[in-house]
């Protein structure tokens, strides 16, 4: 007997094109302002996460919280792609540019 355990797994595919195509442009990381998180738990996570000091961090989410947006990384899709998953377990909303 199989019992779902609500778990949903959604599968993304890309084609060899959008590879060397993530390759070659840099993408953005961008860290949107919402409801849901506190102040400390983005400091938290830019800090855990991205490698900022808490000095930056602080700074990035005052200017997420002011202006509603900050792109806090850049680079390949690829990498972008890993911290955006990481971030997003987090609870926090992010997306590339």
């Amino acid at each position: 007997m199989h019992i779902n355990s609500g778990t949903y797994t959604q599968e993304e595919t890309f084609t060899l094109e959008d590879i060397l195509n993530s390759i070659k442009t840099i993408h953005r990381l961008i860290l949107w302002n919402d409801e849901v998180n506190t102040f400390e738990h983005v400091i938290y996570c830019l800090v855990k996460y991205v490698d900022y000091s808490t000095k930056q961090a602080q700074s990035i989410a005052n200017k997420v919280h002011n202006e509603g947006k900050c792109a806090i990384l850049e680079g390949s899709f690829t990498e972008m792609e890993v911290y955006r998953k990481i971030l997003q377990q987090e609870k926090l909303t992010v997306s590339i540019e």
